[in-house]
């Protein structure tokens, strides 16, 4: 069994170098005896080896105390199993590094499409079919870009690895190959229908279900529907903006539905049965006599549905008393005789009213 050299003797120090001289010498010989700066040299690999061995004992307190007293029992005994490629990568970050060139693979674009519907369409649910152009898989060539009974061939440039290195000084950079866009291969023969792209623009058409309860500005996903992945990368994804037309009568927040219902003078003072619009129909609420302008009607579960289920929401009806306009000679005279008759207590909001102003006054 070959017997270790001493720490000290391999980095070239005395027993009582400070830390700043034990990392100042790592890392001048780190660099020296690095593989990729000796390349099939298993004399500098070894060296390498045995300088990150002693640098990850020396730098540590606790390690270099063992040692000092037991030798490399001692520093055996405390060693965590840090290994010299964790060293060295602490140390010089990813300065030599190997090169990783890219995958061909792209997952393709996400599309958008705006549909418009009707209100009723919304409460209900339809079905739409819509038609938009995207990149699909170019058939004659498979998507690989290439003319078909040809294949890739290995970048001469970078020799397939995607990357250009070069040597400066102690350090290799690196980058991406020009020639193959880091890819690693390149296209000799293009394919002629889509020219090395592996993808061309046509024309899908998609029939989609909008759901019963969808509301303006929601947005459906319909997954794998948008444009084809680049050399067999997956789809991109096809998002659904919807716009919901107005209504004439039905004006919608939420989950609720609002109508807003005029009356007539006497139907407010008398009371009456009153036939209201719902979305399913019609309904009857009944009017109390001196009913008020303003006053609202609940119809429960006559909103629109839960796009999640559940109970639809509520119809509120407004009513708007309405004063009547272009009178004839009869009606007017039957008016006037009303004003004649009417008294204090058949308008309590109006003596309430001139009470305060009287008070205030």
């Amino acid at each position: 069994m070959a017997v270790k050299r001493d720490y000290y003797e391999i980095l070239g120090l005395d027993r009582d170098a400070t830390n700043d001289e034990i990392k100042k010498t790592y890392r001048r010989l780190a660099l020296k005896y690095h593989p990729d700066k000796n390349q099939g040299d298993g004399e500098s690999e070894e060296k390498f080896k045995e300088i990150n061995e002693a640098y990850s004992v020396l730098c540590d307190e606790e390690k270099r105390a063992a040692y000092d007293r037991f030798g490399h029992d001692g520093a055996n005994a405390q060693d965590g199993g840090f290994g010299f490629g964790d060293i060295f990568s602490d140390f010089f970050g990813d300065v030599f590094s190997q090169p990783n060139k890219k995958s061909r693979r792209k997952r393709g674009e996400d599309l958008r499409y705006g549909v418009k519907i009707k209100f009723e369409e919304a409460l209900s649910g339809v079905y739409k079919q819509i038609k938009f152009n995207r990149y699909e898989a170019c058939s004659p060539c498979g998507g690989t870009g290439a003319k078909k009974g040809t294949d890739r061939v290995v970048c001469p440039v970078c020799n397939g690895t995607g990357e250009i290195r070069q040597q400066q000084g102690f350090f290799s950079i690196s980058r991406t190959c020009y020639k193959c866009n880091g890819e690693g291969d390149v296209i000799e023969t293009p394919c002629p229908t889509c020219r090395g792209n592996g993808r061309v623009i046509k024309e899908r058409k998609l029939d989609i279900k909008i759901p019963a309860g969808i509301d303006n500005n929601n947005r459906l996903k319909v997954a794998g529907e948008g444009a084809s992945g680049v050399y067999g990368g997956p789809a991109g994804d096809l998002y659904v903006d919807i716009t919901v037309e107005s209504h004439d009568v039905f004006k919608r927040r939420g989950n609720d539905i609002f109508v807003t219902m005029p009356i007539s003078f006497s139907q407010a003072a008398l009371g009456c049965e009153l036939n209201v619009p719902t979305t399913e129909g019609e309904s009857v609420i009944r009017i109390l006599p001196g009913t008020q302008s303003g006053a609202r009607f609940t119809l429960r579960g006559k909103g629109a549905p839960r796009l999640s289920g559940g109970a639809r929401g509520n119809e509120y009806i407004d009513v708007v008393v309405e004063t009547p306009t272009n009178l004839g000679q009869k009606q007017r005279r039957l008016l006037e005789e009303l004003a004649e008759e009417n008294k204090e207590e058949t308008h309590p909001l109006k003596k309430s009213f001139m009470d305060k102003i009287k008070s205030f006054i």
